[in-house]
């Protein structure tokens, strides 16, 4: 099942990685900014709508997640409001979520050790450092020579 977000790139350096949990703005709705290396500006989100599977941009949508990204830091434009953010572009992903959450195991298929990490829905990148780190041990574990008794 798909997981929408949308988001909004701006040109606007916020120096600060930040985002909440929960918005007034109902449970499918998120609110991060992230910044991004080497002057690629600041991402700011979002969305975390499952099941949806529309790949159009939601213009409302878009302003409810540049009010929140200013609010939660005005420093973005300087406490002047989202009529001073620098847009680069807008973007719609469908992000594969799993019910039950992500899955990062080891499992022998025909014989053949497989690692899985997937699953992350919308928070790839967020964990994209603790579960590629996990998977690695996995697949270090899968290849340990075992003692045959």
């Amino acid at each position: 099942m798909p997981i929408r977000g949308q988001t909004v790139l701006v040109r606007n350096e916020a120096n600060v990685m930040c985002s909440s949990s929960g918005t007034d703005d109902g449970e499918e709705e998120v609110c991060y900014l992230m910044q991004r290396a080497a002057g690629g500006g600041t991402l700011l989100g979002g969305s975390y709508q499952r099941g949806n599977w529309d790949s159009q941009l939601d213009p409302n949508l878009a302003v409810r997640i540049m009010k929140r990204a200013v609010d939660l830091c005005p420093a973005l434009t300087g406490g002047k409001g989202i009529e001073h953010l620098d847009i680069i572009r807008q973007g719609v992903g469908l992000r594969p979520y799993r019910h039950g959450g992500t899955r990062i195991e080891k499992e022998k298929i025909d014989g053949v050790w497989t690692v899985h990490n997937y699953g992350h829905g919308g928070f790839g990148y967020q964990s994209s450092y603790g579960c590629s780190k996990k998977a690695v041990s996995l697949v270090e574990e899968a290849l340990t020579p075992r003692p045959h008794l």
